[in-house]
């Protein structure tokens, strides 16, 4: 069969086994969009699941923090401009003025963002107001006097969480998306709105998950949320869920508790999106698929080789590896993977790129051997803090990917620009998807099972 996949910012032509499954990757919820925006977040907000409306939480507050996701989320529906404003008018009505509300991107180890990036997503009209003053800000990491120790969880793990959170009446969190089981929840602010040190405890190559079910890096969130509530209070935080139908449009804004709405997510995720181990009803021989010139990470900005090979190509993409692939099964990915660095808005990625592969492809020595050290590093920690780059241990993290090749046997790129980048990944370069088919045969003998993975072109923040 003839068959279209991604390619970078294209498409291929590629000629497939007649009988290889063609496989929706499910990014996509099978719900109908929400015909109004802005009246979901006002039915959120006036008739939470399980808090008082949110007008009845903000009387009497005399500072409150409005949080919201930065733009590394994959959300392309008009969800931040629609909210924000309506969140603000509701404080208004309760009696919160404007000048006591901050507004707080909740971009935890991610790059601060520029005011005019943010206006792209939270509007023009806010950023103008509330810049100038200072009330509109980037969370910081590293910064000592922003962030609060609230003390441990039961199992130790530390807990900071900003003090913009801690010292305000009222935190109301908008978040614009829920990807399976991996984002939302306690992430929002115990990952958005904290610090290394704790975030370290639960971004770890094998905690990381996507999973509905069991998921472990989630289970060490709910712990640090349990401390959040102890230490402030359970009516300090006022969360605002987002279920997309696709990138582009909202199916239903959930207002609430924190608990209480990542359980409603979880609950509608799993009634209408298959776990991904269920999509075939064997495990194939082959993975393949195309890797869109796409990655969180690159909003504003632009993919380098470990975006592209490891943390889309192997990470977000990567989740069909194990749900569809035999143990030891070929991996073929078509990319360009053009060789190139943004060296202010990814600052340690080329270094990293260039001392910690040759060494090792294991993330769990990646992290032990080189996180501590980036992470004191004060060039890469000021670039962090005042020069809109990723914080020096983000690309140790997305390596974490790399843990797939205990499953996988091999990793083929076909059509990759530099043949030496994906020999550098400790991937097999070839020139085309039809090449890389007859090298799978070669290891898993003639007609080889083969999963196509269809991913969409993605759409970019840029």
């Amino acid at each position: 069969m003839q068959a279209q996949l991604v390619f970078g910012d294209g498409w291929i032509e590629a000629e497939l086994p007649d009988d290889a499954h063609v496989v929706e990757p499910g990014l996509s919820l099978p719900l109908p969009p929400a015909p109004d925006v802005a009246a979901a977040v006002r039915d959120a907000i006036e008739r939470p699941l399980d808090a008082p409306p949110l007008a009845e939480l903000a009387r009497g507050a005399r500072r409150v923090t409005v949080a919201f996701d930065d733009p590394t989320v994959p959300c392309y529906a008009p969800l931040w401009a629609a909210a924000v404003p309506l969140v603000l008018a509701e404080l208004e009505r309760a009696g919160v003025p404007r000048e006591a509300v901050t507004l707080l991107c909740a971009n935890s180890l991610h790059r601060q963002f520029t005011p005019d990036e943010l206006s792209r997503v939270i509007g023009p009209d806010l950023v103008r107001e509330f810049a100038a003053p200072g009330r509109l800000r980037c969370h910081d990491a590293e910064a000592p006097d922003e962030l609060e120790d609230l003390g441990p969880t039961e199992l130790g793990e530390p807990v900071e969480v900003s003090r913009f959170v801690t010292e305000s009446d009222l935190t109301v969190y908008v978040n614009a998306s829920t990807t399976r089981g991996f984002s939302g929840g306690w992430k929002s602010v115990c990952v958005g709105l904290s610090s290394y040190r704790s975030i370290r405890t639960h971004h770890t190559p094998d905690t990381m998950s996507m999973s509905t079910e069991k998921n472990r890096m989630h289970e060490c969130l709910d712990r640090m949320g349990r401390v959040v509530e102890d230490r402030l209070g359970p009516d300090r935080i006022f969360k605002l869920e987002t279920i997309l139908s696709n990138p582009l449009q909202v199916h239903r804004v959930l207002g609430g508790t924190v608990g209480g709405t990542r359980r409603e997510v979880l609950d509608v995720t799993r009634a209408h999106q298959p776990a991904r181990r269920d999509l075939l009803p064997e495990r194939v021989d082959v993975v393949l698929y195309g890797v869109p010139d796409w990655s969180p990470y690159a909003a504003f900005s632009f993919l380098n080789p470990i975006l592209t090979l490891i943390s889309t190509g192997l990470g977000y993409l990567g989740g069909m590896i194990e749900a569809l692939g035999k143990p030891g099964c070929t991996v073929i990915m078509a990319t360009p993977c053009p060789d190139r660095w943004d060296e202010v808005h990814h600052p340690s990625y080329r270094e990293v790129w260039e001392r910690v592969l040759p060494e090792t492809r294991d993330p769990f020595e990646a992290r032990d051997r080189f996180e501590p050290e980036l992470a004191a590093r004060d060039d890469y920690v000021a670039a962090y803090r005042t020069g809109f780059g990723f914080h020096p241990v983000h690309p140790v993290m997305a390596l974490y990917p790399l843990k797939r090749l205990r499953h996988a046997g091999r990793v083929l790129v076909a059509g990759a620009d530099d043949p030496a980048v994906v020999r550098h990944a400790g991937f097999e370069p070839v020139e085309t998807v039809e090449r890389a088919l007859a090298e799978a045969s070669a290891t898993h003998g003639p007609n080889p099972s083969v999963a196509v993975i269809q991913y969409p072109p993605a759409a970019s923040r840029s």
